[in-house]
């Protein structure tokens, strides 16, 4: 049972679940010392869920639209890192585009779901 509400957000979960994946690859990066890429991708992958969770703590929905819109933003951030990681051959274009596609369908579903808060 759920005890925070983004535990029940459908885009929350689909945000972890891409987290899960973006930390598979940071990790493969660390172990080759690129530190600076692993940290990027953790750190943008970290903030698309963590800003449905903050933001579904608000006490106002305009207030959570707002953390949507940064969510948003961290999904791009995301796929804009995988671009680059995929052009140094860091990873390979069936992965890029995997990863992508899950961002791409989480960014609408965001998308949808701030619309119904605003």
């Amino acid at each position: 049972m759920a005890q925070f509400r983004f535990e029940n957000l459908e885009i929350w979960q689909m945000a972890i679940e891409i987290g899960d994946r973006l930390f598979d690859i940071s990790d493969r990066h660390r172990e080759q010392k690129r530190y600076r890429f692993a940290e990027q991708l953790d750190g943008a992958g970290l903030s698309i869920s963590n800003n449905i969770s903050e933001g579904s703590g608000s006490t106002s929905n305009i207030d959570f639209a707002s953390f949507l819109n940064y969510t948003h933003r961290s999904i791009y951030e995301c796929a804009n890192i995988l671009v680059i990681l995929n052009r140094r051959k860091m990873i390979s274009e069936t992965e890029k585009d995997e990863i992508f596609s899950k961002l791409e369908h989480l960014s609408r579903k965001v998308t949808k779901f701030r619309k119904t808060l605003i």
